[in-house]
């Protein structure tokens, strides 16, 4: 068997007539450097789990997407962040809420899976078993930039004034990642700081399995971004996962289907990256970008970030 691996740090994306070429070389930039990080661990024979723990880890450091070190603000002006982890081998899962203080909150949602019996964790709870794993905290002021603050300034300012848009960059913003590796098991990791000025206490769907968080090495591993409200309320991730089961759809099919129709239908802005048990890579989305990278041994390997959706097809074998 041989690797496959996807990362995203979000659907929502710079509009492209606002991104300049300074910007969207620095985005590709981040993406082949965390996918390069990641891919190592695949390449030297290291397991699927902990290559998306590492992807996601290094997207949570990098401020130009929304999790971690660069987390968007509720309307409180405060930070609250959600991530999960799932594991193809026996569905093991687990995922936090409504956290600020661990460096990455991939890790934390990890010692959940790791260390407790339960899936997901939120508040306090979460922190103390972080607390226990030995985890890297940090002080608010770590997870603070300027874009993120002077991006709720801006929001609340247009809610009072009746004039918000719907600008995706602003309601979207994930990371995420999934794997296959040379075993053949499927692992996904998701992180998100939520939307810009959110009600302080909302969790989306990035902490939820089945919703935009999914792994079972019978199918297929997945990470979504974009409205959680609606990933939540189409299951979009167990969805994916049952067409394939139940019905014989292929990943490309039942995940293409799920974001182009039910939720682009419903609402549902936003994407997806999935890997198949056969190492197959689909990347769909329904809005004008997703910053979005994958690589498959012996395969392609690339970054973009707008359209046209495209899967990468893989080498010959798997």
């Amino acid at each position: 068997m041989t690797y496959s691996l996807a990362i995203h740090g979000g659907a929502g994306v710079i509009p492209r007539d606002a991104m300049d070429a300074d910007g969207e070389r620095d985005h590709n930039a981040a993406l082949a450097r965390i996918l390069e990080e990641a891919e190592a661990v695949l390449r030297d024979g290291g397991d699927a789990m902990e290559a998306v723990t590492v992807a996601v880890c290094a997207l949570e450091d990098e401020p130009l997407f929304n999790a971690g070190h660069g987390a968007v603000y509720t309307a409180a002006g405060r930070l609250e962040m959600d991530a999960a982890v799932m594991d193809g081998v026996g569905r093991r899962a687990g995922a936090v809420a409504g956290i600020c203080g661990p460096r990455n909150p991939i890790l934390a949602a990890r010692a959940v899976m790791e260390r407790t019996g339960h899936v997901l964790m939120v508040g306090e709870g979460a922190l103390e078993i972080a607390r226990d794993a030995g985890l890297t905290f940090e002080d608010p002021s770590y997870f603070r930039t300027e874009q993120r603050w002077q991006a709720l300034k801006e929001t609340l300012r247009m809610m009072e004034d009746g004039t918000l848009d719907d600008d995706p960059s602003r309601r979207h913003g994930t990371v995420g990642a999934v794997a296959r590796d040379r075993a053949g098991h499927l692992a996904a990791a998701t992180s998100t700081g939520g939307m810009t000025a959110k009600r302080p206490g909302r969790v989306g769907d990035s902490p939820i399995p089945g919703a935009g968080t999914f792994a079972d090495d019978a199918t297929c591993a997945i990470s979504a971004t974009g409205d959680g409200e609606a990933f939540i309320r189409w299951a979009a991730a167990h969805e994916i996962d049952a067409r394939m089961r139940l019905a014989g759809r292929s990943c490309a099919e039942a995940a293409h289907g799920v974001v182009m129709t039910d939720l682009a239908q419903n609402g549902g802005s936003g994407g997806l990256i999935a890997v198949d048990r056969d190492g197959r890579i689909s990347l769909p989305f329904n809005c004008e970008g997703m910053y979005r990278g994958w690589a498959m041994e012996d395969g392609p390997r690339g970054t973009a970030i707008y359209g046209p959706v495209e899967d990468p097809a893989p080498a010959t074998g798997t």
